[in-house]
């Protein structure tokens, strides 16, 4: 007797809709069984997640700093995942963007013009994407597994950026604490309302982008390619669409986006280049992916979701006295939930029973 997952002919529409719903829901039942082992009391527990940090201006202008690289990264993800391609190291597209990016204010220094902002964006995105490519060229080259090598990468970037943050790029005047010098005014993104919040026009990158991504999938031929090779790489390659090829389109776009995000976040959030530059973006951002159903405008609503949950993680620290890793779990809930339910969507669970063996000598 042995349970197998069996795929469902017609999964049901009503339910792909709600996924993402259901497993919110079971995430703040989940979230608030834990908050009562932890001797919380959850209703207080859940208001200072989800609810709190939206009840402040300057707040809100947080969410969308944190909403901003996750929408971005989540874009850039929903491609490569939709194509079947698994990239798991955006995180290291991220500070690879961010390093890149970055030396133009700390390299040339007296270049301060109009064009160096832009400079920056587009150097942070061409970090990220051949970043992406590395594990692109390994799997049609010598068909590595993708997630695997994007994962070691990103733990060779963040010691990369370790080793510049504290040598080559720290600051000489900076008393020896790590990180370069601060950004000129020229190299910063600008903020949106500098006399009500910290949000900068990252955000607004970010939902060009995810528009741009969206009119790609569903309106372009190689939006076409993606899907059809994601749904079905047979099919694709009978109809002439290269695999090759569009597994290099997805990654360099994955990690074009993620390395914006990366530029973006240190020009704009940080202002100079820091040992440390994502409280680990990269990897909720895979969560966002699948909250919004592999969708760019889906990542939009879900990218604010998630960022929720690291202002809520903040909030819950000052006034409940948890660990900053609580949010963390929420997240890891989300991702498991909203992959269970997609599951049981798709497939259903059957209890098959094992057949006796014929006896010996009996009839064949």
């Amino acid at each position: 007797m042995h349970i197998e997952l069996q795929k469902r002919p017609v999964p049901s529409r009503l339910f792909a809709v709600l996924s993402p719903f259901i497993a919110l829901g079971l995430t703040l039942i989940a979230g608030a069984i834990m908050f009562m082992a932890l001797g919380k009391n959850p209703f207080d527990a859940l208001y200072s997640f989800f609810i709190e940090p939206l009840t402040e201006v300057w707040s809100i202008h947080e969410l969308t700093v944190k909403a901003a690289p996750l929408i971005l990264i989540a874009v850039g993800l929903s491609v490569c995942y939709r194509s079947n391609n698994w990239n798991i190291g955006a995180e290291g597209q991220f500070i690879m963007g961010g390093i890149l990016g970055s030396l133009v204010p700390i390299m040339l220094p007296g270049f301060q013009t109009w064009l160096t902002l832009p400079l920056m964006l587009l150097l942070g995105m061409a970090g990220g994407a051949a970043w992406g490519a590395i594990p692109a060229f390994l799997k049609t080259r010598f068909n590595t597994n993708e997630i695997l090598t994007s994962l070691m990468l990103v733990y060779t970037a963040q010691l990369f950026l370790d080793w510049l943050a504290r040598g080559v790029l720290r600051d000489p005047n900076g008393n020896n604490f790590p990180g370069s010098v601060r950004f000129p005014a020229a190299a910063q993104l600008p903020e949106i309302m500098p006399s009500q919040g910290s949000a900068h026009y990252g955000i607004v990158l970010a939902l060009i982008a995810a528009v741009i991504v969206w009119f790609m999938l569903s309106f372009t031929l190689n939006g076409f390619q993606v899907r059809v090779l994601g749904a079905n790489p047979r099919a694709g390659r009978f109809a002439g669409f290269s695999q090759t090829r569009m597994t290099y389109l997805a990654f360099l776009i994955s990690g074009g986006l993620a390395g914006l995000a990366g530029i973006s976040e240190v020009s704009g959030a940080i202002g100079q280049l820091r040992e440390t530059i994502s409280p680990g973006y990269g990897f909720t951002a895979i969560i966002v992916a699948f909250l919004g159903r592999l969708s760019p405008l889906g990542a939009i609503a879900a990218g604010f979701m998630l960022a929720l949950t690291y202002l809520g993680g903040e909030a819950a620290q000052m006034t409940l006295g948890i660990s900053d890793k609580v949010g963390r779990v929420f997240q890891g809930l989300l991702l498991f939930f909203v992959l269970g339910c997609d599951t049981l969507i798709n497939y259903q669970v059957r209890l098959v029973l094992r057949k006796a063996a014929p006896a010996a000598g009996g009839q064949s």
